[in-house]
């Protein structure tokens, strides 16, 4: 029986191995290996760029205060599978005139209700609330508007305007908002840093009454976007 030394000496005359292909094999590991985690990385990040969440930029004033111009904002576009859009939730969307262009709004009224604007104030009637309620909205800033608006929402339309009223353009100007159309809801606003924050949908109670009835023909009366 050898002992441990003539066994190791032994070893020490077996013909060594092919260096050449020992690296070829360990070349195509590791190319396999790499291409494997950047297929897994890239899908991970198509995955989410394109179903679950979506940067971006925002242009313009009409969100004033709560959001500015310059601002970086992340877009959950993932929830609205699973629910539908709630009342104060800022949303971005395909402008319905041409969905070539994004807008950043919020929405104020659900399908099925009735919206109406007067004296700078926007009232809800719906079937739970047949009488109606107006909405305290503590994030508008700017002055009170001068519309008079009065129209009824149809299946998947939403009514949306922008927090900065005077210089919004939104389901004043142009109707109604067709869900389909809803990208995703505001989840961050990301960048600049020193701005960022989760975004929160407001709660608006249902105990403020409408100040007073529209008077009959004197409104806008919107109609759906086809």
């Amino acid at each position: 029986m050898p002992s441990e030394v003539s066994a190791l000496n032994n070893m020490a005359y077996r013909k060594p191995r092919n260096l050449f292909l020992v690296i070829f094999v360990g070349a195509v590991v590791f190319i396999y290996d790499v291409f494997k985690t950047v297929s897994t990385v890239l899908g991970v990040a198509f995955l989410i760029r394109f179903f679950l969440i979506q940067p971006f930029y925002v242009s313009g004033q009409s969100m004033e205060p709560t959001f500015s111009n310059n601002q970086y904002i992340i877009v959950d576009q993932i929830s609205y599978r699973f629910r539908d859009p709630h009342r104060g939730d800022v949303i971005v969307f395909k402008y319905p005139k041409n969905i070539a262009f994004s807008f950043i709004k919020r929405i104020m009224a659900l399908p099925g209700e009735r919206v109406t604007i007067q004296n700078g104030n926007v009232n809800i009637y719906n079937e739970a609330n047949p009488g109606g309620f107006r909405l305290t909205e503590e994030y508008i800033k700017s002055s009170p508007i001068t519309d008079i608006i009065d129209t009824t929402l149809g299946e998947n339309e939403y009514f949306v305007m922008g927090d900065n009223r005077p210089n919004s353009s939104d389901s004043r100007q142009w109707g109604v908002l067709p869900r389909h159309l809803i990208i995703g809801r505001v989840w961050v606003v990301l960048y600049p840093f020193e701005d960022f924050e989760s975004v929160h949908t407001p709660v608006y109670s249902t105990n403020n009454k409408p100040a007073a009835t529209l008077p009959t023909n004197v409104y806008n009366q919107l109609t759906p976007y086809n």
